[in-house]
């Protein structure tokens, strides 16, 4: 049996749409869903103390209202729900260990802003195991779906584009099979985006100047993303694809390119620094001012 998809529950709005669009991938995948509520205080999971029977109260009404949210959104979809006493990041990634997809809900902001991303997100993105996805609160089924004829928004028309964004120069196998995978599930057309900017002249030597103008850099970056998409070409014939190269900042390319899309899809090295873990600057950028769900694929 597949591991399921989980959505972590805390009776958000952002927490709910995370737990519809959940649903919906569950439905892809053809697993189960199990929706999470985790919470500190409890010094028993049946202990009488009034403060610990109000927030078992608290986490019972939370994953009910998510029950009846994907119930309503994917009827007869198999799932269930757990609590969990404990800090939520740490509930939240021992769940990762155990499944195919972890998805977080994230407060929209006004416009094009994007994601308010809150601490237990980031620290979860920056330590998980498993792919995460990011879900706005006023995320809609017909949000990842292409509008109709007549401008109205729909679910019967085709899937918006899977965008993934990959530098070429450190490609990660499992981001681009997670982005083809999910190009395939939707029937979608994936996009895949690398970006590249010319090396400043105050890192060159004496012999190099030529190099931040080349005229050829763009035709030598498509000539790379095409040799590393070869091969997933191969394995995913039935994913139509689309290679774009821009001479951009990652950060900007993305956040442009997925403005029509249904998922974009990064990456996230897993390091461990004296400091603690932290994601990167593009993947940073990207799920604060993405609009769409994103997708933060971990790898080696």
């Amino acid at each position: 049996m597949l591991p399921p998809v989980v959505a972590g529950v805390d009776g958000s709005p952002e927490s709910l749409a995370a737990a519809e669009w959940a649903a919906r991938e569950a439905e892809r995948r053809r697993c189960g869903l199990r929706l999470l509520h985790a919470h500190e205080g409890a010094s028993r999971p049946h202990g009488t103390d009034p403060a610990d029977a109000a927030l078992r109260h608290l986490a019972r009404r939370a994953l009910r209202r998510a029950e009846e949210r994907v119930d309503g959104a994917c009827p007869g979809l198999r799932h269930d729900d757990e609590q969990v006493l404990g800090p939520a990041t740490t509930a939240l990634l021992t769940a990762a260990g155990r499944t195919q997809l972890l998805v977080l809900g994230s407060r929209g902001l006004s416009g094009f802003t994007g994601f308010l991303v809150g601490s237990v997100a980031l620290g979860v993105i920056a330590r998980a195991t498993a792919p995460v996805v990011l879900v706005r609160a006023d995320e809609q089924a017909t949000d990842s779906h292409l509008p109709a004829a007549d401008g109205s928004a729909t679910t019967s028309t085709p899937y918006r584009d899977v965008v993934l964004g990959l530098d070429v120069t450190q490609p990660c196998d499992e981001v681009i099979e997670f982005a083809f995978d999910a190009a395939r599930l939707r029937g979608a057309r994936l996009r895949v985006v690398h970006a590249w900017q010319p090396p400043s002249v105050f890192g060159l030597g004496p012999g190099d100047i030529a190099l931040v103008d080349n005229p050829y850099q763009a035709e030598e970056w498509q000539n790379f993303l095409s040799a590393v998409l070869l091969m997933w070409r191969d394995k995913f014939p039935e994913v139509p694809v689309l290679e774009t190269v821009v001479r951009e900042k990652p950060a900007t390319a993305l956040v442009r390119a997925a403005s029509e899309a249904s998922l974009l899809v990064v990456g996230h090295q897993l390091t461990e620094r004296s400091i603690g873990p932290r994601t990167g600057p593009v993947t940073h950028a990207v799920v604060h001012h993405v609009g769409c769900p994103v997708a933060v694929v971990p790898h080696k």
